[in-house]
């Protein structure tokens, strides 16, 4: 039986997002991506940035299975196997550190406790190296017009989940502060998201 799994954003976000990692991303290193999904993103992003170790993570076994079945097409050799990792655990985290670290549309869609724990182990992975924390989706900010369509996706998810809806901006650097990171860099994307930038400081 086929694994693989299709995430039909992943396609669309795809090239927007590496033209801020082109930019966030150290020139070599290990890339670890958080909540990895259906691995699409970790397949396109190794063979853009060759000379980068891409780590893919997830949570889901079902997801581990996609990313695993997409490594076995890919033909180079800087994609590591996908590691079970849970972003809300960060005690368990089976990784001791990292030169970047990427999470795209998991803050929205998972408990506030995985973004802490997603932050908190973050900041002992990238304590040696600098490295920034690069997150993607919809957020909420404080004195920014907050488009229908994202306004329309927060009920939704709260309706699915009521740990789940979009977060504002202004909490995640609150709780970047609280790890000793700063926000580097926001980079405006398509479909009203957003690539927000921390790093320590």
């Amino acid at each position: 039986m086929n694994a693989k799994r299709h995430a039909p954003a992943a396609l669309r976000n795809r090239e927007a997002i590496a033209e801020v990692l082109a930019r966030e991303l150290p020139a070599s290193g290990t890339v670890l991506e958080i909540a990895a999904g259906s691995g699409e993103h970790a397949v396109f992003f190794a063979a853009r940035f060759g000379s980068l170790t891409w780590l893919p993570t997830d949570p889901s076994p079902e997801a581990l299975a996609s990313i695993a079945e997409y490594r076995a097409d890919y033909p180079g050799t800087n994609l590591s196997a996908p590691v079970m990792l849970d972003a809300a655990d960060p005690d368990s985290w089976p990784v001791a550190e990292a030169d970047a670290i990427l999470c795209i549309n998991m803050v929205h869609i998972s408990p506030w406790a995985a973004t802490q724990g997603l932050f908190r182990g973050s900041a002992r992975l990238l304590g040696s190296s600098g490295g920034p924390l690069i997150l993607y989706g919809p957020f909420i900010e404080d004195g920014v017009a907050t488009a229908a369509s994202n306004l329309a996706f927060d009920e939704s998810l709260k309706a699915r989940d009521k740990q789940w809806g979009l977060r504002r901006g202004e909490d995640l650097d609150s709780l970047a502060a609280a790890h000793g990171f700063a926000r580097a860099a926001r980079h405006a994307m398509p479909a009203n998201n957003l690539s927000l930038s921390f790093r320590l400081i």
